[in-house]
């Protein structure tokens, strides 16, 4: 915009405000550097709170601030970071408020492999400090998985790799999650599909796998970049499946590796390390089988040997039971004979004892058994009279106990009526009764009461006691004039009449 020729002298250069000037050379920079790529180390990172990152590109003579909108921030191939080195995409402007240049940032990458490196180094070193490197915290492999969640491209040969190796070696299901094993999206895909897998139930229409391989073919450092990504590197150490990763050729080390729980130099060896061989494992369990019976028939044999030669060091069995056999002939014949004189001696005895009895021994004691039970026939007739009685005695206690209860009942009603009439002799008898009819009570200075107002004496010092029961002090001041009650006349006598 040229400046007003009002205000220029005549034969003097034009002047210009300083918008004017401030906006013409913002102009001039934006058409002549619209489109610039920019190398240099970044410093003084700034990320304010609505989301623009402010930084600063500098080398070794100059240093020139640059912008990064917030929605581009997202968008970038490497997030902004002390000390890295970086190619940066964008144009140049001005703040005219602060008559500074700098510039707008919207594309940013590492400007090569060692300041990629360099920025995975000081990622190993912070990870390493917090612990997730350590061997102590890595969980073992499931011996015989029967699921196996693969994370990998479904279109390249690393899965077809691992479905013909497993076949080979364990059959087993396969759950595959598929995703981009390169480029921007990435290391979120993968990590997102690591947690997809710990979120799946062990009920649910999708297998919970026993344990996961992620796994990526060859390539280059720029190539297998995504699995250097920190977050990813967090999703593997929050699995709660054990983890496999396979990614790049042996001599490829990436961030993922040395997080998850074991390393395999390729995918194949990965599918290797996750499962046994079946046939090797049936052949074990037919040595087993083998051993166990040969073991078996061995100690069979063994103890049946030893039992042939102990048997051979006995006697003959007719040889141990002759002794024992003599023995029991001779105690059963003298058995017998020594039955037949005790049944002898206890006959004898019995005959003695048949000749002391007579009958009257006999017939004593029935005699005493029957004077006994006589005597108590007669008990037992007494006791029979004696029921009717007993029996009219308690048929007569519910009708005592009706005038019991009567009784009581009356005996209390008047002690309560007694009770009530000593009550009102003793409301009547409260001293402190007329007060609450507007009388008061007069005391004397020495407590005493004035019954008359004779005993007292002009200025003598009383005491008034109401029915609040506050004392209230007072004095005579003399005799009252009271008005004099008129004197009652003498009735009229009356002449006494004649009864005839």
């Amino acid at each position: 915009m040229p400046p007003d020729s009002t205000l220029a002298e005549p034969g003097n250069a034009p002047a210009y405000s300083v918008s004017e000037l401030a906006f013409a050379l913002r102009r001039t920079l934006e058409d002549a550097y619209g489109f610039v790529r920019l190398r240099g180390e970044i410093s003084k990172v700034t990320r304010h709170a609505s989301g623009h990152v402010y930084l600063t590109l500098k080398d070794d003579k100059a240093c020139i601030d640059g912008v990064v909108w917030k929605g581009s921030v997202r968008a970038l191939k490497a997030q902004p970071e002390q000390g890295l080195e970086v190619i940066a995409t964008g144009r140049i402007t001005t703040y005219p408020a602060r008559s500074s240049y700098q510039m707008v940032i919207e594309s940013l990458e590492p400007a090569g492999v060692g300041a990629l490196l360099a920025q995975l180094e000081r990622l190993k070193v912070r990870l390493r400090g917090e612990g997730l490197f350590e061997a102590g915290r890595k969980r073992p492999l499931p011996p015989h998985p029967a699921v196996i969640g693969v994370v990998t491209s479904p279109t390249g040969a690393v899965i077809r790799d691992i479905l013909h190796r497993l076949a080979d070696r364990w059959p087993c299901h396969v759950v595959v999650w598929p995703v981009v094993v390169q480029g921007e999206q990435a290391a979120a895909q993968v990590a997102g599909a690591i947690a997809g897998f710990n979120g799946l139930s062990c009920d649910g229409p999708v297998p919970r796998p026993d344990l996961l391989i992620v796994a990526r073919g060859g390539g280059s450092i720029e190539d297998l970049w995504p699995f250097n990504d920190e977050a990813l590197a967090r999703a593997v150490v929050a699995s709660a499946l054990p983890l496999i990763s396979a990614v790049g050729h042996e001599t490829d080390t990436t961030l993922i590796d040395l997080v998850s729980d074991r390393r395999a130099p390729t995918p194949t060896a990965a599918a290797e390390m996750a499962t046994p061989v079946l046939s090797d494992l049936r052949a074990l369990v037919l040595d087993y089988g083998r051993r166990t019976y040969r073991c078996t028939h061995h100690g069979l044999e063994t103890r049946r040997t030893r039992l042939a030669g102990a048997a051979r060091g006995l006697p003959r069995p007719a040889d141990l039971l002759a002794v024992a056999s003599q023995r029991y002939d001779l105690a059963a014949g003298r058995l017998t004979a020594a039955l037949e004189r005790n049944a002898s001696a206890h006959e004898r005895a019995l005959t003695r004892a048949s000749a002391r009895l007579t009958p009257a021994l006999l017939q004593a004691p029935t005699r005493a058994k029957a004077e006994r039970l006589a005597n108590l026939a007669v008990r037992l007739g007494v006791a029979g009279s004696r029921l009717p009685e007993a029996a009219t005695r308690r048929a007569r206690l519910p009708e005592l106990g009706q005038r019991a209860d009567a009784a009581v009942r009356r005996r209390l009603s008047r002690a309560a009526e007694r009770l009530g009439h000593l009550d009102q002799m003793r409301a009547s008898l409260d001293p402190d009764r007329p007060l609450n009819l507007g009388f008061a009570r007069v005391h004397r200075s020495d407590g005493r009461l004035a019954r008359s107002g004779a005993e007292l004496s002009p200025g003598e010092a009383l005491s008034l006691v109401f029915a609040d029961r506050t004392p209230v002090a007072a004095h005579v001041d003399g005799a009252a004039a009271w008005p004099a009650r008129p004197a009652r006349r003498p009735a009229p006598a009356l002449a006494q009449g004649d009864l005839f």
